[in-house]
């Protein structure tokens, strides 16, 4: 009988510890989509409520903003986004920090120029003391071309 209840005790451990870290995974994917959403629209109010304060957010060509710069500029229009997908995503969670990876494909229209982009990002977000997701980091990187 004592088998039995430890078996079903830790059974429920398990189980509840997976569920709060599947609740994370969904909690950060929803963050990471309204990033997205908020790269797209360049609201300001939207684009604000994405990054912790110390952000350092690392673009491929080596340039690096902190929040207010990456806010700046996405709603002057620097960096615009015309579509914006990100593919392949995984989401690790560890306590209150989780990594992001995806493919991240767009079609830009930066300060009135045209282009397309196609690089794989890392990011790092962190659950703030209220327990929202906040972006802490990103890095993005160019993706080996096919042989």
């Amino acid at each position: 009988m004592k088998k039995i209840l430890g078996a079903a005790l830790f059974s429920l451990l398990i189980s509840g510890t997976c569920f709060a870290q599947n609740a994370d995974v969904t909690a950060v994917n929803n963050a990471v989509e309204n990033m997205r959403q908020a790269m797209l629209s360049a609201k300001k109010v939207e684009l604000e409520k994405v990054g912790a304060p110390n952000l350092s957010y690392g673009h491929s060509s080596g340039r690096v903003e902190n929040n207010a710069e990456f806010v700046d500029a996405i709603v002057t229009g620097k960096s615009s986004f015309v579509t914006l997908n990100l593919n392949d995503q995984t989401v690790d969670v560890d306590g209150d920090v989780a990594i992001v990876r995806h493919i991240f494909e767009a079609k830009t229209n930066d300060s009135g120029k045209p282009g397309e982009v196609k690089i794989g990002v890392m990011q790092v977000w962190k659950k703030d003391k209220a327990g929202d997701w906040k972006l802490l980091a990103r890095q993005a990187y160019k993706l080996p071309q096919p042989q």
